[in-house]
C-alpha cells in the first residue's frame, strides 16, 4: 500500500484539474506540516498556497518579464493606496512584499 511520499509513474498520476479542494488541502497540510510553515498572510496567506505551487509562480510563469513587473507595481500601489481604509500595516507590509518582489526582478 503506498505511504503518502510514494513516487508514482506518470500514468499513475491524476492530472491537476482532476485534483479536488480536499486533496489539495490534504497536500498543502503535509507539505506545511513537514517544513513546520505557519500560516504568514502577508507573505504567504493560505489561500494563495493551495497545491504543489504558489499562485505568484503560476502568475510570474503566465507572463512575459514586463508583464509580471507591471503586475509586482500595480500590487504595489494597490495596496499603498488602501492601506488608510482596509487592513493597516498588512497592506502596507503586502506593498513591501511586492516591491521587493519587483527589486529582486530589477537585480
Amino acid at each position: 500500500m503506498p505511504n503518502e511520499w510514494t513516487t508514482y509513474t506518470t500514468e499513475e498520476l491524476k492530472g491537476l484539474s482532476d485534483a479536488t479542494p480536499s486533496e489539495w488541502d490534504k497536500v498543502t497540510s503535509k507539505l506545511r506540516n513537514k517544513g513546520n510553515v505557519s500560516n504568514d498572510p502577508v507573505a504567504q496567506p493560505d489561500h494563495y498556497n493551495k497545491g504543489a505551487i504558489e499562485a505568484i509562480e503560476a502568475i510570474k510563469a503566465s507572463m512575459h518579464p514586463t508583464e509580471y513587473k507591471g503586475y509586482l507595481k500595480g500590487n504595489c500601489l494597490k495596496y499603498l493606496w488602501r492601506y488608510e481604509y482596509k487592513n493597516g500595516i498588512e497592506d502596507l507590509k503586502k506593498a513591501q512584499v511586492y516591491l521587493n518582489w519587483l527589486v529582486q526582478e530589477l537585480s
